[in-house]
C-alpha cells in the first residue's frame, strides 16, 4: 500500500513541477543593433558604406527601393506559457546614405516611440485562380491542338 502512495506523489510531483516548467517566461532576441559606442564611430559626411560595414557589421536589411539605407533591427519576444508571443521591445536603426555612398545621418528609433515600421513582403501574382486541381485539368481538355505535335 505505500508503494501505491508513493508512486501517485511522485505523478503528482511530476504534474506539478511540468506545470511550472510549462509556465515559465522566456525571452528570444532577434537581430541586432549596434550599440551608442559603434555608432559614435560613424563619420557623418565621409564614412562611406564599407566603412560603416567594417565600423559596425552588416545590417538586417538595405533599402528597399533604392538602395541607400541601411537597416538594422532588434526584436525581444516574450513567450509566456501558451499565450500568444508578445513583442515587448524593438530597435531600428537606419543609416542613410547620399547618391555617393557616403553615410548623411544615423535614425533610432524604438517600440515606444509609436513608430510603425512595417516589415512586407511582395507576392508576384501566379495567375492560378482558386480553382481545384480537378477543374484545371478539365478545363484543359479542349484546349488541345493534335497539330502542334507534328513537325509543318
Amino acid at each position: 500500500m505505500a508503494r501505491g502512495n508513493k508512486a501517485v506523489k511522485f505523478a503528482v510531483f511530476g504534474v506539478i513541477l511540468a506545470t511550472t516548467v510549462a509556465c515559465t517566461t522566456r525571452y528570444r532576441n532577434h537581430g541586432y543593433v549596434p550599440t551608442e559606442a559603434e555608432l559614435a564611430e560613424i563619420t557623418l559626411g565621409v564614412d562611406t558604406k564599407e566603412a560603416v560595414v567594417d565600423a559596425i557589421g552588416s545590417p538586417s536589411t538595405s533599402g528597399v527601393l533604392t538602395d541607400s539605407n541601411y537597416v538594422y533591427v532588434r526584436t525581444r519576444v516574450k513567450h509566456y506559457g501558451g499565450l500568444e508571443p508578445q513583442v515587448v521591445d524593438r530597435q531600428v536603426v537606419a543609416i542613410g546614405f547620399d547618391q555617393r555612398g557616403i553615410a548623411r545621418n544615423v535614425e533610432h528609433y524604438v517600440l515606444a516611440d509609436g513608430q510603425a515600421v512595417p516589415l512586407t513582403r511582395r507576392i508576384t501574382d501566379n495567375g492560378i485562380q482558386q480553382t481545384g486541381f480537378l477543374r484545371q485539368l478539365l478545363s484543359n481538355i479542349g484546349n488541345f491542338d493534335p497539330s502542334s505535335l507534328t513537325p509543318q
